[in-house]
């Protein structure tokens, strides 16, 4: 990774990258020029670093800052786009993410800013010690669990520099942990004014999908597997090795941010290579569920937008079944790298395989590598949205008749218990009886999986348009917030246009304004502006109150 000091006032150039660094980063970003005269991905940092070096005022980088690269994207036409993250006398700054956006030939076009916020602090000792904010965090996850008891609760805080949340000051950004009273893992990420004790923000850090879960549902799927001696494994050779293993019901060990002992994922073997039994009696049958989830969630990303693995390295992920028990939810996580299904309480849900919640949860992984959209407030929705949107749309790339393709988020996995047939619903998302339709001042203290229905409604209009319809067998009637009528332009197109959203002009701070501004910026980098696409898009968010 590179990293560059920013010196005021002066040419930054390549800043003292010696030959071997910079010849260890083109190993590392690009192995090989490609054929078609496109830049590399060391090309287009280096083009970056000279951008940074000469716009460095612009971004707000001064000789107390350092950045550097977490993602590079180069477009078909060679266009590049390098995001950045940024340090501050040496601590990570909230909100100092930024893209450069670069011409073909490495020209500098424009930057997209987290936060336009000048940094400089008195210093950067703080009053509030490590310890107090530690406790200051235990205590919010507690109340964020309701009182309940909480065992192996640990708190692990990091000095930080907060800019998403006005001036930007000093502050403790603190990962605590614990289990619950059944031992499923809780996580809350607490950001505290490290002058003052105040709480600045905080949020859920397991990404879930809200009491996710799934049936056995897809039916018959093909698998692609690797022998083993006279069996088996569930394993993928073709798709980076991803594999699944079976959690044998137990539960992580997490202390201060760091999992010390995790649930085993002990790799499913079969003798004759037809897996499970289409009944949960069968433990591999949940593990074929997620094998071919996270198959057709990495042939979408790569298929269809050229996205080679979830973090865009090639490598494959894994995942665990039978996690925990009764454990209602599954969630992704960034630190193994992994996706964790429970097998449900069988009342409100089975067990939580289903194929658009693998790719909802899997989708957490690619954001958390792109924007990296911060889990709170309307960002936090947005985050959301993005995972609602590519798990659904990862269905309809699969077009599997078992489980066809909607606009519903987990029908497949509640039970009547739930007391409705899906846990979200795009068109109109506040039939869950939580979620907002429309975007208001106050839609950003919502509960992310409910701020994100401004989102999801958006998608839904951009995707099939308003009123009434039936759509591959489903009843439908989305209304607008201003009376208008839209037309859609189909899901295929809006799955383009978040994505280069995501991916190109998002950043952790993007708020809903944001997130209209990126997806027109998208569209009109796909289809032009004043195109049909790039005035369905304007016309949706309208539909939604944003802008």
């Amino acid at each position: 990774m590179s990293r560059t000091r920013h010196n005021r006032g002066s040419r930054l150039a390549t800043a003292g990258i010696t030959a071997t660094a910079a010849a260890l980063l083109a190993a590392a970003l690009s192995p090989a020029a490609h054929a078609d005269g496109r830049p590399t991905r060391a090309e287009a940092v280096g083009h970056a670093a000279s951008a940074v070096a000469d716009h460095a005022a612009a971004l707000g980088l001064t000789a107390a800052q350092d950045t550097s690269v977490r993602d590079v994207i180069v477009d078909g036409d060679g266009t590049q786009h390098v995001r950045y993250d940024r340090t501050y006398r040496g601590l990570p700054v909230l909100g100092g993410d930024f893209v450069v956006h670069l011409a073909p030939n490495g020209a500098y076009r424009a930057a997209d800013r987290a936060t336009k916020q000048s940094i400089s602090l008195p210093g950067v000792t703080p009053a509030l010690s490590a310890p107090q904010a530690a406790d200051l965090a235990a205590r919010d996850l507690r109340a964020a669990n309701r009182g309940e008891t909480l065992r192996k609760l640990t708190a692990k805080p990091q000095l930080v520099v907060d800019a998403l949340h006005g001036s930007p000051r000093l502050a403790w950004r603190t990962n605590a942990v614990a289990m619950d009273s059944l031992g499923n893992p809780v996580a809350r990420t607490v950001v505290t004014d490290a002058r003052t004790g105040a709480r600045i923000d905080a949020w859920d850090s397991i990404e879930t999908a809200a009491g996710d879960g799934a049936s056995l549902y897809s039916g018959t799927v093909p698998l692609e597997t690797t022998p083993s001696g006279s069996a088996y494994q569930l394993k993928d050779p073709t798709r980076g090795n991803t594999y699944t293993g079976d959690a044998a019901n137990k539960t992580d060990l997490c202390i201060f941010g760091i999992c010390v002992s995790r649930a085993p994922a002990t790799l499913f073997t079969d003798a004759d290579n037809h897996w499970g039994s289409g009944t949960t009696a069968d433990r591999a049958s949940a593990a074929v569920d997620a094998q071919y989830g996270t198959n057709a969630t990495w042939d979408y990303y790569k298929n269809v937008h050229g996205r080679n693995g979830i973090a865009g390295d090639g490598k494959g992920s894994y995942n665990r079944v039978h996690y925990g028990n009764n454990y209602n939810n599954a969630f992704w996580d960034d630190s193994c790298f992994c996706m964790t299904y429970g097998d449900g309480d069988g009342t409100t849900f089975g067990p939580l395989v289903a194929l658009d919640v693998a790719g909802h949860e899997m989708s957490h992984g690619v954001t958390s590598k792109t924007a990296a959209l911060t889990y709170s407030g309307e960002s936090g929705g947005l985050n959301e949205a993005t995972s609602d949107i590519f798990g659904t749309l990862v269905e309809w790339y699969e077009n599997n008749s078992a489980d066809p393709g909607d606009y519903l988020i987990g029908e497949e996995i509640v039970r009547p218990g739930f007391g409705r047939p899906a846990l979200r619903f795009m068109d109109k998302p506040s039939r869950d009886g939580d979620s907002a339709d429309c975007w208001s001042s106050s839609v950003g203290n919502l509960d992310v999986h409910y701020s994100s229905g401004v989102a999801n409604h958006f998608a839904y209009l951009l995707a099939e348009g308003s009123g009434a319809r039936t759509v591959n067998g489903v009843s439908y009637n989305s209304p607008t917030c201003n009376g208008s009528t839209v037309t859609g332009i189909g899901h295929d197109k809006l799955g383009r246009i978040w994505y280069r959203a995501l991916t190109v002009y998002m950043t952790s701070s993007t708020n809903y304004a944001g997130a209209r501004t990126a997806t027109l910026n998208a569209a009109k980098d796909l289809y032009g502006s004043g195109s049909t696409e790039y005035n369905a898009v304007a016309a949706a968010w309208s539909a939604v109150s944003v802008g």
